[in-house]
């Protein structure tokens, strides 16, 4: 409102209530700032706050009202003049009012349809989350000083917008969430996972870090490295492959206790890392320390006597020859280098291999102690609540249905107070002053998917607390590097969605996230915390009869693999339209075993190749990165492979046609970006060649 629609007890006299109403404002308002006013457009009171600038319809509560437990104004009288705030509008207005401002284009967003607008006059009144039925906020004596039973969540109304504007540039949507599911199912019973809640979910961020910490110092005392960057996030990846534990982020039960992943890792790093070179002096310099980190392990470690001889005469013989010839070329080293690791790489590797080992067997077995205290701590709080695990499961039809998101057996606890306030175009969730940030159209985003997914808050009041726990738990997933993680939510550009959609009736993602998703239906990898916002749970326990998907998996070997079995154990057994094209990393040197398995599958329908910096991947941080950062070239080609049933050929054959408008939608993202700069966590992504796996 502007000051000539409203007055204070010092203002306009025809503006301020009368004496007699004026004693009944209660004084604790009054030095917070607040009086009671008068609209002449609306001929009703109303409340502003000369400190904030805020104006309510309803007398405010002392600390329900601040900026923080209100940020969006939610309960906010229209501006001035003739033109109505969106806040003032219903959700219907609303939707009609950004259809008309919106310009509409491939990647505009369409807006769900609500039946119950509510007119700009009349604001829509919060209810009290700590109030059973339909009563609203109170301002009497009693209820302001009276001590809620539970700690309460602070009331949140979802607004349902998910376009912002931003100096007068419309912010483009990364998602289309109108698209319906072809996916079919049988229905399933509730998974037993226990429910989220940010106290425990604080609880294994700081375990989770602990134990990265404690990687990192294993890989420093026992062989003097660094540890192998992303190794840890795809520790985690290759670990939830074969655990059976109880943890959904955590390894508390499985088998190898051995981690191949890790161990393949930290032994390619030993002795030391090999890093990229691009100049003559760079490569000399490597070859040297190669040369010595060799000799020094041979020497301190209890090798055999044909080790430490076939070592000690490649080491010296490798530094006469650096003595020697000072006209050596670049390639020169590089081959050097190449036979210096072919002739001493068995031999370090044999006396390195009991000490990795260890690693990664200390690891997961701190792992598995701190998934017990977790699962500990969460039962205590669920004992607390008077929620046990002894309910009986629901009766399941065995009969097809169209997939749903994944539903929890144990009803959620009570949440805690989870604060909101902005920052511009971030939305930033506080619990316990640790806070997690999003920007502003992935928290719309977010509010959309909750909307369509979740059954069991309609009125919005653990939907603060949900969000905290879901983006707490990838933040700690990604791990605290600067762009560490983010390669592992990468995914495909809109115009590719968009094509695949339309060509071969996609309508569901196999690797997604409530943050990185296109469509509304899609798996993910915590079936707890996502499944309120779409989630159909982990895609090896998806077990779909019909549909086209859309499979971007990331890149961990192992994860790829057991991805390739659940392909074809499902295309074996279902005789209904079935098909999933697949985006993996052509790595052939020395090629992946999913790579070579799909190539000769006998569902391969159709296989194409998009050449490496000829295309585009969108950041597995595109929920809270800058928007010229949203988009990073891909250093590896990407092999593209059809793989369907004679049902799926059939109904979404990748004809020629189908196939080249596939391949000119990355055209297309390439044109449409004007500067995409390749993030540095993908240079990473480059296949280092394996070693043979020594402890088999």
């Amino acid at each position: 409102m502007t000051s000539e629609n409203h007055g204070t007890l010092k203002g306009d006299a025809a503006l301020v209530m009368s004496p007699s109403v004026m004693n009944l404002f209660p004084d604790e308002l009054i030095q917070a700032g607040w009086s009671k006013c008068w609209s002449k457009r609306e001929n009703r009171p109303y409340y502003f706050n000369r400190f904030t600038n805020q104006s309510l319809w309803e007398m405010p509560v002392l600390g329900q009202h601040d900026v923080i437990s209100d940020p969006l104004g939610l309960n906010a009288a229209p501006a001035s003049g003739d033109v109505v705030s969106d806040t003032g509008l219903g959700n219907g207005q609303r939707k009609r009012r950004l259809s008309e401002e919106t310009p509409q284009g491939p990647n505009s967003f369409k807006r769900p349809k609500v039946d119950t607008p509510v007119t700009p006059t009349t604001p829509t009144i919060p209810i009290s989350p700590s109030t059973p039925g339909t009563k609203p906020w109170s301002s009497s004596t009693e209820d302001k000083h009276a001590p809620p039973p539970l700690p309460a969540p602070a009331p949140y109304r979802p607004t349902y917008v998910a376009v912002t504007q931003s100096c007068g540039v419309l912010d483009r949507v990364y998602w289309d969430l109108d698209v319906q599911t072809n996916a079919v199912i049988r229905e399933r019973a509730p998974a037993d996972y226990l429910p989220p809640h940010p106290e425990i979910e604080l609880q294994r961020a700081q375990l989770t870090t602990k134990l990265r910490q404690h990687y990192h110092e294993l890989c420093n005392q026992r062989e003097g490295i660094e540890p192998p960057r992303e190794s840890f996030n795809r520790w985690l990846l290759e670990r939830k492959v074969v655990d059976k534990g109880c943890d959904p982020l955590l390894p508390s039960d499985c088998d190898p206790v051995i981690s191949p992943s890790m161990f393949r890792e930290v032994m390619n790093d030993i002795p030391i890392r090999l890093s990229r070179i691009k100049y003559k002096e760079e490569a000399r310099k490597l070859l040297f320390k190669y040369a010595e980190a060799a000799k020094k392990m041979i020497d301190s470690r209890n090798a055999t006597p044909e080790s430490r001889k076939v070592v000690k005469w490649n080491v010296e013989d490798t530094m006469n020859w650096l003595r020697k010839d000072h006209s050596a070329s670049k390639e020169d080293y590089m081959d050097r280098l190449e036979h210096l690791r072919k002739q001493c790489g068995p031999h370090v590797a044999a006396v390195a291999k009991d000490s990795i080992e260890g690693i990664c067997t200390k690891i997961y077995h701190i792992s598995a102690e701190y998934v017990r205290r977790i699962r500990q701590a969460h039962l205590n709080l669920l004992k607390d609540c008077n929620i046990t695990d002894g309910a009986e499961a629901p009766e399941v039809q065995d009969r097809l249905v169209y997939c749903y998101p994944i539903r929890l057996a144990l009803p959620s606890p009570p949440q805690p107070r989870v604060e909101l306030h902005f920052e511009n175009e971030i939305a930033c969730l506080r619990y316990k002053g640790e806070m997690v940030k999003v920007n502003r159209n992935y928290f719309s985003k977010l509010e959309l998917l909750y909307r369509y997914s979740c059954i069991d808050d309609p009125r919005f009041e653990k939907f603060l607390s949900r969000v905290w726990c879901l983006i707490k738990r990838y933040q700690v997933m990604f791990g605290s590097g600067v762009n560490e993680g983010t390669g592992l939510q990468g995914a495909l550009p809109v115009p590719v969605f968009e094509a695949l959609h339309k060509q071969f009736g996609v309508s569901f993602e196999c690797f997604a996230s409530p943050l990185n998703c296109y469509f509304k239906q899609f798996c993910s990898a915590f079936p707890d915390t996502d499944g309120f916002f779409g989630s159909r749970g982990p895609f090896l326990s998806f077990s779909p009869v019909s549909g086209s998907f859309e499979a971007n998996p990331p890149f961990c070997e192992e994860l790829m693999d057991a991805m390739v079995t659940h392909f074809e154990e499902l295309l074996e057994r279902s005789s209904e339209p079935l098909s999933f094209i697949i985006f993996v990393p052509e790595w052939r040197d020395p090629p992946t075993p999913a790579l070579i398995r799909m190539e000769s599958s006998p569902f391969r329908r159709h296989q194409l190749t998009v050449s490496a910096f000829e295309h585009e991947y969108r950041s597995g941080s595109q929920h809270i990165c800058k928007r010229e950062d949203m988009y990073y070239k891909a250093v590896h080609s990407t092999a593209v492979i059809f793989l369907q049933n004679a049902a799926g050929f059939a109904k979404w054959e990748p004809t020629p046609e189908r196939v080249q408008e596939l391949l000119g939608a990355y055209r297309i993202s390439g044109r449409s970006l004007a500067s995409p700069g390749p993030s540095s966590t993908d240079l990473q992504r480059t296949k280092k060649k394996k070693k043979k796996k020594i402890w088999e």
